[in-house]
């Protein structure tokens, strides 16, 4: 079996590669980016955050989001904790529940890495 390529000449445009960034990320960015996406790793923090987005207005209270999980509520509370601690959703508590809410400030710098729309328009 050979390791060669079976993309065309280095002048065939076929097999151009386009960058997800159009710039590369400071140390400083990365780093922020990096504690953000470390968050969004767990999948159970990633359904959560799904949820809330997910809602009208972009806001769940802890009761409306906590059912149809299999795991205890101190666990859930810890994830969106995690969540909180990332900037990726603030809190506000009314009565004695708490209402979570999607933050879009710190879902924009995410979606600026992963513009998946230039990505696509390139690949065409």
């Amino acid at each position: 079996m050979s390791n060669q390529s079976s993309c065309p000449p280095p002048d065939a445009t076929s097999c151009e590669v386009t960058p997800l960034t159009r710039e590369p990320l400071s140390a400083e960015s990365a780093a922020e980016l990096a504690a953000t996406f470390k968050a969004l790793a767990d999948p159970a923090r990633l359904r959560l955050l799904s949820l809330v987005a997910s809602r009208r207005g972009g806001e769940a209270c802890v009761c409306d989001i906590s059912a149809g999980f299999d795991l205890s509520q101190p666990t859930i509370s810890h994830h969106l904790k995690v969540l909180r601690e990332a900037g990726l959703l603030s809190s506000q508590r009314r009565g004695s529940w708490v209402y979570y809410r999607i933050e879009p400030r710190a879902l924009a710098p995410l979606a600026q890495l992963l513009d998946v729309q230039a990505v696509e328009a390139g690949a065409r």
